[in-house]
């Protein structure tokens, strides 16, 4: 193996896997690699995959097959969900180095040093993910003012649509002295603000001993003034009831915004994906949260086409937006999966029909968002904002309630936490004034 070898990597996929692919690149720095852009030509590429949908199939394979492509002598290792999924698919490709799962991808590192020395090709090591522990990585450099840090991995839902759960395995959690020490060191790093993240984030301590959950990871990370702000990655609606979010209400740490996997607004669909809540129970979720919480924005996953998903279903979706006053929602359709409960229901809905109501759908979010925007407007009440990105006079950034923001903020320099006076919104955006102190 040269000295200095090149690496590559590119992420499909949800937040855990663009940290696990952080956590991986230190992990060749650290081992004499130079980390260098995707596009560029390397001697290892490694492509972490998703399996989400088809599309993110398809999607993976393309960005495997553009690697090969950039050079052909390189060592092209594939990870991730659909890896996990569908090993020997991704090994049939030609040029694959070597195939790894969703527990093991550190291994990537080893890997890559036996295929640049000659080591037979392909390599297919997916490990079972029944009795897996949670893997041991961390990130230990954030070139961004926001940080992810993966504290559970797995998800044992089951939900009849979902291949995630079997490409991730069961509920995992990250031990919390390392989750307090692996925030500590960021924030020393100069990161503001740590969104925490897991296949099912509520789920974090459901496999530990002692009964410790995510309330109490927040409260004690809230006591030890770890970070300025944290954030939660995407949580189920019935995990946000009266009990957990009593305790957290009263955080500093905790910033006003979350963002719910709702799927659908519709509790005859949600009951057919075996979700574990209702509209109702969501709805009353979201309302206790603002009660407590105050001006709280919801953010949400949504999907359209479920399999015998009627047109008064779909209508419920719609009223959903409104009622729950989104900020902002991810639209997308079903895809079906092979092997799951809901690829062999009847009434699977034609691909037009999907199209049709993705496009209301996206609609009615930009319009609620929208309304959702004059409010903070009108009400010119500060945005405390971390300044993100600077582009000449202007700062781009979010808010602690995840409004995204462009602001003039002269003396201030990336990484500042301000107030920001709200004057006027396109497009989604936010434009307003840093506040003078």
């Amino acid at each position: 193996m040269k000295s200095n070898p090149t690496v590559g990597l590119y992420t499909l996929g949800c937040k855990v896997s663009l940290y696990e692919t952080e956590a991986v690149a230190e992990a060749f720095a650290d081992a004499g690699f130079t980390v260098s852009p995707f596009d560029s030509v390397c001697d290892v590429y490694v492509i972490n995959t998703c399996t989400v949908t088809a599309e993110s199939d398809a999607k993976s394979r393309k960005y495997i097959r553009r690697a090969i492509r950039k050079n052909l002598d390189a060592a092209v290792i594939v990870m991730g969900c659909y890896s996990q999924r569908a090993p020997h698919e991704v090994a049939a490709i030609e040029g694959v180095g070597a195939v790894i799962g969703t527990a093991d991808k550190l291994s990537a590192v080893k890997l890559a040093r036996e295929l640049l020395d000659g080591g037979s090709r392909p390599y297919v090591g997916v490990s079972s993910l029944q009795g897996a522990d949670f893997e041991k990585m961390c990130v230990r450099h954030a070139p961004r003012t926001r940080a992810y840090v993966k504290i559970e991995d797995g998800c044992e839902c089951k939900c009849t649509y979902c291949a995630i759960s079997a490409a991730r395995g069961p509920v995992r959690s990250k031990p919390k002295d390392e989750v307090i020490a692996e925030v500590e060191a960021l924030y020393r790093g100069g990161t503001r603000e740590i969104v925490l993240t897991g296949i099912e984030t509520g789920s974090y301590g459901a496999d530990f001993d002692n009964k410790y959950d995510l309330a109490d990871l927040i409260s004690e990370l809230d006591a030890r003034h770890s970070c300025d702000r944290i954030r939660l990655g995407s949580m189920a609606p019935e995990l946000l009831g009266e009990r957990f979010v009593s305790r957290i209400a009263g955080l500093s740490i905790i910033v006003p915004h979350f963002h719910v996997s709702m799927q659908s607004g519709s509790s005859a669909v949600l009951r057919s994906m075996k979700r574990r809540y209702t509209r109702e129970m969501a709805l009353e979720n979201i309302h206790r949260i603002r009660a407590l919480m105050g001006d709280v924005m919801i953010t949400a996953d949504l999907m359209v086409g479920f399999p015998g998903e009627s047109e008064e279903d779909f209508e419920d979706t719609l009223r959903f937006v409104k009622e729950a006053r989104l900020l902002d929602a991810h639209v997308f359709a079903y895809s079906r999966r092979e092997g799951t409960p809901a690829a062999e229901y009847e009434e699977q809905i034609p691909e037009e029909d999907k199209r049709r109501r993705s496009a209301l759908l996206i609609e009615e979010v930009r319009r609620t968002r929208d309304s959702v925007l004059d409010g903070i407007v009108s009400s010119g009440k500060p945005l405390y904002t971390v300044l993100e990105e600077r582009s000449g006079e202007y700062f781009s950034g979010h808010s602690d309630s995840y409004v995204e923001v462009r602001c003039t903020a002269f003396g201030h320099d990336r990484g500042d936490l301000v107030a920001v006076r709200p004057v006027s919104h396109k497009d989604g955006i936010v434009y307003g004034e840093a506040i003078k102190e």
